[in-house]
């Protein structure tokens, strides 16, 4: 079957006869499932079932639960999420380059795929594409309706019927677009149509030509990297034929001929829209305009890098100066990693009241606490206003980055909401006396976990960023209080204490510590803080507080391993080892700690 295909246009607005879907980098593909078997095939009609097992053994495991629709065919995009809006086109086009079953198992397990799906072709053995679009979409509710468990492997696509609200989630979060679909359109094969329309979420780069190639018609975009030309990929698309022309009598006429093709040092600029930038290769470029007024000492690594954050307006000053001495690294540098880490970051900071650290003019002079909102904050930083105090909160993409931007480089949270006394989290800090003894946060984390373990309490483990290990505990609202944590924390902690009273300790004062690892519980608190996940610190190597697989946690971790530089990549690459578990964890039983807190 010829799968229908949405239009790409370049304005896409408010229209109450559309709905509309966030668009997923993936592979298009129809679940054909009957009672006998499941199958996935590609939009070019290729089986893709033995390149997923892990999409099959789960349908496959829910099959009773949905036994009254088969057979059926589900329409939908086979993605690896880095997010809930944004999949990874990297690493589903390794998937799908993948050829031994044990490999494919492997990375099926490390990092599974999903597949979302956003139309119902078939029910019950029942053609639907002549029926319209809404009523497609309620069948298919009705089927989610029947699937109980949460699960990553199946999803339903989120249906918006306001433009704003999706432009912004896909801005946030840095989608690959928008698909607008008519509600009362039938499902038409191909293109051949104006019922579905596909926005694209460009991200535009600025760059300088330096090679034609007349075999196939491509050019070659590069930047500067200091006095280095680097080339970032290739492009062809977008160019009127009098443009194409131009371009191409210049590089023929002007260019060095190397082989079948023409070089010419930096002189032409342009600006290209993409995607995204993997591994130097441009996702979807196309040509936006030729810019004769740019200079190609305009074109470098450090802008290239800002326009691919896309970063929201909010008044952005001094990227280029030095936060990081030692390693070089700018407040450019912060402000493209807290956009990027955003999605992870803010389920944390979200409602809270916030603590930053500020370091005006890098981390190696002066820095101080803000709590309080300063008054020429803009108007989407918001706060909780006390008698004497702005309470600051960071609820949003241009609020994180107008801390950056005002040289935050540290955010600390409390252990509860804004709107409440109780704590939502326990945490347990492991901090040793110096690097050199991480080793012993390691050992004390592990010792922690199994005695979480016997509580049958599910635990989450970070970084401090600094040179110490962080355990979380995720509570669901109200279902403890700081009297409460506290008689469970101290228990843990005294207990971990008395097992190697002569690595760890619980002493309060530093100087009576010596070299043992202290386990702060006081630190978990009313209006206490701990540093945020995916934090960065004011250290010299630009540490990030990082979640970590509890798995990781052995002897070869390192407090520097992980910093702004790969943080992104880390998460993008093997996932957040948060991301949604933590959530589900709130509703965790409680049932061996609260009885333990009654008898103890």
């Amino acid at each position: 079957m010829n799968l229908m295909q949405p239009i790409v246009i370049t304005d896409l607005h408010q229209d109450d006869v559309f709905l509309y879907e966030v668009k997923y980098d993936g592979f298009r593909a129809v679940v054909h499932w009957t009672e006998k078997e499941i199958k996935i095939i590609s939009r070019n009609n290729k089986e893709l079932t033995e390149n997923f097992p892990e999409i099959i053994q789960y349908c496959e495991s829910i099959q009773s639960q949905v036994k009254s629709f088969l057979p059926m065919q589900l329409d939908g995009e086979l993605v690896v999420l880095n997010n809930k809006f944004q999949a990874n086109f990297a690493l589903i086009q390794k998937r799908g380059r993948l050829k031994t079953k044990e490999k494919i198992a492997e990375i099926a397990k490390e990092r599974p795929a999903t597949f979302i799906v956003f139309d119902l072709l078939q029910i019950e053995g029942k053609e639907l594409t002549e029926r319209p679009l809404l009523e497609r979409k309620e069948q298919l509710h009705k089927l989610f309706a029947k699937i109980n468990q949460e699960t990553d492997k199946l999803q339903m696509i989120n249906i918006l019927n306001d433009f704003e609200t999706i432009s912004k989630l896909v801005f946030d979060y840095k989608a690959e677009g928008i698909v607008a679909k008519r509600k009362a359109a039938t499902y038409s094969q191909g293109k051949n149509h104006h019922d579905w329309l596909k926005w694209k979420n460009w991200r535009t780069i600025q760059v300088f030509l330096t090679e034609f190639y007349p075999k196939n018609d491509y050019f070659t975009a590069a930047v500067y990297e200091k006095e280095t030309i680097i080339p970032i990929g290739k492009c062809k698309h977008g160019l009127d034929d009098e443009e194409y022309e131009s371009l191409k009598q210049i590089f023929m006429t002007n260019g060095e001929k190397n082989g079948q093709n023409y070089t010419l040092p930096p002189a032409i600029c342009t600006k290209i829209h993409t995607l995204d930038l993997h591994t130097h290769e441009l996702r979807e470029p196309e040509f936006a305009q030729l810019a004769p007024e740019l200079s190609p000492a305009k074109c470098t690594v450090e802008k290239l890098q800002l326009d691919l954050a896309m970063l929201p307006d909010v008044g952005l000053s001094n990227e280029d100066k030095l936060f990081w001495p030692q390693i070089g690294l700018t407040k450019g540098d912060l402000l493209t990693f807290m956009r990027d880490i955003y999605p992870y970051m803010i389920p944390y900071l979200s409602k809270r009241a916030l603590t930053v650290i500020r370091c005006p003019d890098g981390i190696a002079e002066e820095s101080f606490f803000q709590k309080n909102l300063p008054s020429y904050a803009p108007d989407f930083v918001e706060f909780i206003e006390t008698e004497d105090k702005r309470i600051q909160l960071c609820n949003n993409l241009s609020a994180l980055i107008w801390y950056a931007n005002h040289s935050a480089i540290e955010y600390h949270i409390p252990f509860q909401p804004i709107d409440s006394s109780e704590p939502t989290e326990i945490v347990f800090d492991l901090d040793p006396a110096s690097r050199e003894d991480f080793l012993l946060a390691i050992k004390a984390s592990l010792m922690i976990k199994q005695l979480l373990n016997e509580f049958e309490l599910t635990s989450f483990i970070k970084t401090s960023g600094n040179k110490g290990l962080q355990i979380h505990i995720p509570l669901k609202a109200h279902a403890m209080n700081y009297e409460q944590t506290a008689i469970f924390t101290e228990a843990i902690a005294k207990t971990v204490e008395k097992a190697g009273p002569n690595l760890f300790t619980t002493e309060r004062f530093k100087k009576n510590r010596g070299e043992k690892l202290y386990i702060d519980y006081v630190q978990h608190g009313k209006n206490r803080t701990i540093v945020a996940p995916y934090s960065p610190r004011k250290t010299e190597e630009a540490t990030v507080a990082t979640p970590l697989y509890w798995e990781e946690v052995k002897e070869d971790l390192h407090p520097t391993r992980f910093t702004i530089k790969n943080v992104v990549e880390r998460v993008q690459t093997f996932g957040c080892p948060w991301l949604k578990s933590y959530e589900l964890a709130r509703n965790q039983k409680l049932d061996k700690v609260l009885a333990f807190i009654q008898t103890g």
